[in-house]
C-alpha cells in the first residue's frame, strides 16, 4: 500500500550517466523489489560499482565533447562547499502523501524526534488514490541507487511490502524531490483500521540513510 515528473526524469538520466561514467558496461539487474529486511534473492548477485566523487566524473572522458557538454548539463560546473563530515551524505528531510481528495497534503517532518512520529497517527480515508513524494538533500558526493523502501503491517501482520527505485543524484544546495507511482488504499468496512508502516530509504551499497516508522488510521472519511 501506500509517473514521471522532471524531477523524476532528470535522477533518471543521471542514473544513466553514472552507468555510463562508472559502470563501464557492468549492468546489473535493477528491478524493483518487494522487501522487508533484506533484498529479493534475484538481487543478490548484484554488485554496486566502484564509487567515484564528482571531481572524478567530471575529469573522465574530456576529449569526448559530447559527454563533457552533458556532464556539465547535469552536474554543474562549479564546486560546491566543503560539507560537514559529520552530516549525512543523504538527508531525508519529508516524507508527503499527495492526495486530490484530500483537505490537505499529509506531511512527516523526518528532521525531528521520530520517536514522536511514532506515536502519531494519521487519517486516511478508504478508496482514494495517492501518491507518496520524498524530499531529500544530497550533500559532498553522488548517490547511487537510491531506493525507497515500506512494510505495511496490522496487527502484526504484514499486509504489503513496496520498492521504489528512486535514482541516483547529485549532491546541491536544494533538495530533491521524488514522486513515487500512484498507489490506492482498498476499501470496506474489512480494511478499516489501525496500520503501521516502517518505511526507510537505502542505496546501492546498501546503506540505510534513515529508517522510521509511522501510523495511519483507514476510515469511512477523511475527518474521522
Amino acid at each position: 500500500m501506500l509517473g514521471l515528473d522532471v524531477c523524476e526524469f532528470g535522477g533518471q538520466v543521471l542514473e544513466l550517466l553514472w552507468l555510463t561514467v562508472c559502470y563501464r558496461g557492468l549492468l546489473a539487474d535493477k528491478k524493483d523489489l518487494h522487501v522487508e529486511d533484506e533484498e529479493d534473492e534475484r538481487n543478490l548477485n548484484y554488485v554496486a560499482p566502484l564509487q567515484k566523487s564528482l571531481e572524478e566524473i567530471r575529469q573522465l572522458d574530456k576529449d569526448d565533447q559530447s559527454l563533457v557538454k552533458y556532464k556539465r548539463t547535469l552536474l554543474g560546473t562549479e564546486t560546491m562547499p566543503a560539507a560537514d563530515p559529520a552530516v549525512a551524505r543523504v538527508q531525508v528531510t519529508r516524507l508527503t502523501l499527495l492526495c486530490d481528495q484530500a483537505p490537505e497534503p499529509i506531511t512527516m517532518d523526518l528532521t525531528e524526534d521520530l520517536s514522536a512520529l511514532k506515536e502519531k497517527t494519521f487519517s486516511l480515508k478508504e478508496g482514494v488514490t495517492y501518491r507518496l513524494k520524498i524530499h531529500f538533500k544530497v550533500n559532498r558526493e553522488i548517490v547511487a541507487g537510491l531506493r525507497y523502501h515500506h512494510v505495511t503491517s496490522r496487527k502484526g501482520i504484514t499486509v504489503d511490502k513496496v520498492s521504489h527505485m528512486v535514482g541516483s543524484y547529485c549532491p546541491k544546495e536544494e533538495e530533491h524531490e521524488f514522486l513515487c507511482a500512484a498507489e490506492q488504499a482498498p476499501g470496506g468496512v474489512m480494511s478499516r483500521g489501525r496500520y503501521a508502516v516502517r518505511s526507510r530509504l537505502t542505496d546501492d551499497d546498501r546503506n540505510t540513510f534513515l529508517d522510521w516508522e509511522w501510523n495511519f488510521d483507514l476510515n469511512k472519511d477523511w475527518s474521522e
